[in-house]
């Protein structure tokens, strides 16, 4: 079945939605974008989502997107696809067409939406860590970006060594993401996440977390990861997934108790409110 892509307010065939060849979003990787899970063909916490692409718009200093026709885009794409038990909602938003350069063009900029299953994530996960760092203090730190290149590289090299997701130190060798996902950890019986000025992203999935089981943010030195009772990634698809084994080293419990705690108090409260 072909699921129709929505493309500055149309609703077009898979085999005939198309951008410029000259968007920036392509070219330059000038633009900003959002994952959104869907179960049974509902979308979930659309309205953080939203909220996150406009203020990741803001700090790239791109124009306002339009949210509730984003937002339509997204409700009439579900709406033609199947109830997937797990979906994904893919939106995108660029400058639009400009010059062969980092000059922005004035065209107007480019929404798309796109819909597909999500294969479930394994039950737990193993990391590698990367030897390259986020840099807290660059302009697209917590700006969830189009240019996905230095991710896209990280979790090749994980792959390669038996990792299912990358994991980042930043520059000051503090504990701060994946490439899709934010990072717990559990010391002494308290869950710990590193602060939004480590550089990681403000996750959608991390932020509920804290809000509904409680924890920590603060800094954490990457090396604490090894020595962790328990570790777990959280991210729109893979909601809490317990980390067995950083590099070569396996964890104690995966999961552990307050990873299964978290686990529990976070499906219990996402079945009962689709858009917390």
């Amino acid at each position: 079945m072909n699921v129709p892509v929505w493309v500055n307010g149309e609703l077009l065939d898979p085999a005939e939605a198309s951008v410029s060849v000259f968007d920036h979003g392509l070219m330059v990787g000038d633009g900003v974008f959002e994952t959104i899970k869907c179960v049974n063909g509902a979308s979930f916490a659309l309205t953080r989502h939203l909220d996150r692409l406009a203020l990741s718009a803001e700090r790239l200093g791109l124009p306002a997107p339009d949210l509730s026709a984003i937002a339509e885009g997204v409700r009439s794409c579900l709406a033609a696809a199947p109830p997937w038990p797990l979906g994904r909602v893919r939106v995108t938003y660029t400058s639009g067409n400009g010059p062969l350069g980092s000059d922005r063009g004035n065209q107007g900029t480019t929404a798309i939406v796109i819909v597909a299953a999500q294969p479930p994530f394994p039950e737990t996960a193993s990391v590698t860590v990367v030897p390259w760092p986020r840099n807290e203090r660059g302009a697209l730190a917590g700006v969830k970006s189009t240019s996905y290149g230095d991710n896209a590289k990280a979790l090749a090299y994980a792959k390669v060594r038996g990792g299912e997701e990358a994991i980042f130190a930043n520059l000051a060798g503090d504990l701060c993401e994946g490439t899709g996902s934010n990072i717990f950890v559990v010391r002494d019986g308290h869950l710990v996440t590193p602060t939004l000025a480590s550089g990681c992203l403000a996750g959608v999935t991390r932020a509920l977390v804290l809000e509904w089981h409680g924890g920590e943010e603060a800094d954490v030195p990457i090396s604490a990861l090894y020595g962790a009772d328990e570790a777990f990634l959280t991210s729109t698809t893979r909601d809490i997934q317990p980390i067995r084994l950083v590099d070569d080293t396996v964890l104690p419990a995966a999961p552990g108790p307050v990873t299964a705690k978290a686990m529990r108090v976070f499906a219990e409260r996402s079945a009962a409110d689709v858009d917390p």
